[in-house]
This record gives structure tokens, C-alpha cells and sequence, in this order.
């Protein structure tokens, strides 16, 4: 039941957004209003958190009892690292946590979305249907993907090391990538829906589908948006496993990466003209990462009487991390380097 009324939910939250918001509006959406529509869906996640609480403390719909399968597969180090939460207040830290994770690696995820739109030159009235069409792909995808990951690691105790070192894996490629060009038209989603269907040459208003001699072709916008839905599956590869890495309680999992994403569209127009400055915010990102893959593989060590010091300190540590991050951005913003006189330009 509380699986199927959080669906209906987030379903009456896009319904509430696309129908007030976005029904006939053909301009541009401001930086003013996506802020404020960012701090709605922020004041709804704090909202939800106070649910969390109650509902893990009183066990409402059977959250935070296990079944006797999973207790005997995560077994005692999995409490003692604060992977399952014994109490509401480690619950909602949990969620929070999970959320406040899944909006930082957000960040990445609007810069590539940013250069999407760009390449191939979306309008800007119509990039808000985009989004919204690849927000809806995105939890299907996620949830998906959730239920496999959380399946494996009740089913096979060392997935966790797996999923550890894969999140140290990319946080050390993320430290060392470069700002190299993607080539987007050559993309294999690119390739595959011209297999299927014409390409139009240009924007047909807001559509992704027209008639060209009588068949169906796509538009430009629906090639912005296989785009988009790729590069969200690719990057749910790095970010499930991190959230996975803060708890395994599956309702907890799905829930904070739902609210990320729910927020996606307005943080987007929000931080779409700041996204350069943020140029410190991926040490930060690396840093996070990198601690809760480490946190993964030594939960064995973990002590067991310290679970709501540990979740604490985790929430910690990703707060300073992103406010360091931002806070140095832009204290040393980040200048194009003129030539030196006598140098090629």
C-alpha cells in the first residue's frame, strides 16, 4: 500500500506541475520562478523526511521490519554500519542523506543535459517538455535499477564490495576527466532512432513526432531527448550505487532518488546560467563518493553500538564536502586564460 500511494503521489506532483505550470506556457521559464519552484520541491522533501520519521518509528505499513530472509542476509555488520535503520531518526537521516546525494550528483547531470539542449540547439520554451518527458523515463529507469541493486545486495552479501569499489572506481575517474568534447551525433541511441524513423530538419513547435510525405519522422526535440534519457541511465549507474552505499532499505532508496529527481527540471532552469561557476564542486563530488565507497567496504568493521553517530557523521561529511565545494567556486571563480602577447590567440 505505501508503495502504491507514494506512486499516486509523485504521479499527482508532476500532474500538479505540468497542469499549473507548463499547460500552454510556451516561453521561457525565468531563473526567479525555477527557484522558487526548486524551494517547493525542497520544503516537500523536508515534508517527506517528517514522514519518514514517524512512519519508521511506528512501523506504519511495515516500514523498518524485515523480513527473516534479509535480517539473515545483511546480518548484524549491516545494522552495525547503519545500512538498515533500527529507529525513525536513522531512517529520516537516511532519506535525507540520500536525497541531499542524488541533488549534488544532479549538478553533473544538468551540466551534460545543459549541453544537450545546446548542441542541438533547443529553443528555450521548448526545453521544459523535454525535461519533463525524460524526468518521467528517469524513474521508471531508477526504479528498475533500484530494485535490482537492493535484490543483489540482499541476495549476495559481497555485492557490497562490488558496488564499493565501483563507486571508488569512478570517483578517481571522475577526478581525473577531462572537459573533452562528446560527440553526440555519433551517438548509438542516435543511430538506432534514425533506423526506426526520418528525421525532420527542423523544430515542429513543441512535438517530438511529425509527418513528412504521409510517414512519421522525428523532430530534433525527440533527439535531445534519447539524449537525455541515455545520459540519465548513465549517470543512475554511479548514483544508485551511492545511495545504496547509505542504506539498503529499498522504500528509502527509491524515495530520496524520486525527490532528486522530481527537482530536476526547475534546478536546471534555476542553475542553468551558474553551472560554470561551480567548477570546484566536483572535488567535492569525488570526495563523497569516495568516503561512502570506503564506508562500504569496511561496514563489517563498523561498531554496532554506534549505528546513529555513524548515519550523522555521514550527513556531516557530505554537507561540509558540498558547502566547501560551492563556497571555494565562488570565492575563486574560474577565468578563461588570455594569450600572452606574442602568442597565438
Amino acid at each position: 500500500m505505501i508503495w502504491a500511494a507514494f506512486v499516486l503521489l509523485v504521479l499527482f506532483i508532476l500532474a500538479f506541475d505540468l497542469g499549473l505550470f507548463s499547460r500552454g506556457e510556451r516561453k521561457a521559464l525565468t531563473a526567479r520562478a525555477a527557484l522558487i519552484r526548486t524551494g517547493i520541491y525542497f520544503c516537500l522533501a523536508l515534508l517527506f523526511t517528517v514522514f519518514v520519521y514517524f512512519a519508521y518509528d511506528g512501523h506504519w505499513f511495515g516500514l523498518g521490519v524485515y523480513s527473516p530472509v534479509v535480517e539473515a542476509a545483511e546480518g548484524d555488520a549491516a545494522h552495525g554500519a547503519g545500512l538498515l535503520p533500527k529507529s525513525g531518526w536513522e531512517a529520516a537521516v537516511m532519506f535525507f542523506m540520500g536525497y541531499i546525494l542524488e541533488q549534488s550528483l544532479s549538478v553533473d547531470n544538468i551540466f551534460v543535459i545543459a549541453l544537450v539542449l545546446g548542441y542541438f540547439q533547443v529553443p528555450a520554451a521548448y526545453q521544459h517538455r523535454v525535461l519533463l518527458w525524460g524526468i518521467l523515463g528517469a524513474l521508471v529507469m531508477r526504479g528498475v535499477m533500484i530494485g535490482i541493486g537492493v535484490e543483489l545486495i540482499h541476495r549476495f552479501t559481497w555485492m557490497t564490495y562490488v558496488f564499493g569499489f565501483f563507486l571508488l572506481a569512478t570517483a578517481i575517474k571522475m577526478l581525473f576527466a577531462g572537459d573533452e568534447e562528446v560527440d553526440f551525433e555519433n551517438s548509438r541511441m542516435i543511430r538506432l532512432a534514425r533506423r526506426f524513423f526520418r528525421l525532420h530538419p527542423s523544430f515542429v513547435q513543441d512535438r517530438f513526432f511529425t509527418m513528412i510525405d504521409g510517414k512519421r519522422a522525428m523532430t530534433p526535440l525527440f533527439l535531445a531527448l534519447v539524449i537525455v534519457e541515455t545520459t540519465d541511465l548513465v549517470f543512475a549507474v554511479d548514483s544508485i550505487p551511492a545511495v545504496i552505499g547509505l542504506t539498503h532499505d529499498p522504500f528509502l532508496v527509491f524515495t530520496s532518488n524520486v525527490f532528486a529527481i522530481l527537482g530536476l527540471r526547475s534546478l536546471y532552469f534555476a542553475l542553468a546560467d551558474l553551472l560554470g561557476r561551480f567548477h570546484y564542486l566536483k572535488y567535492s563530488l569525488v570526495a563523497i563518493l569516495a568516503l561512502v565507497g570506503i564506508k562500504m567496504l569496511i561496514h563489517p568493521l563498523l561498531p554496532h553500538d554506534k549505528t546513529s553517530e555513524i548515519t550523522l557523521i555521514s550527513l556531516a561529511v557530505i554537507a561540509v564536502a558540498l558547502a566547501i565545494g560551492i563556497g571555494v567556486s565562488l570565492a575563486m571563480p574560474e577565468h578563461a586564460k588570455k594569450p600572452e602577447e606574442g602568442e597565438p590567440a
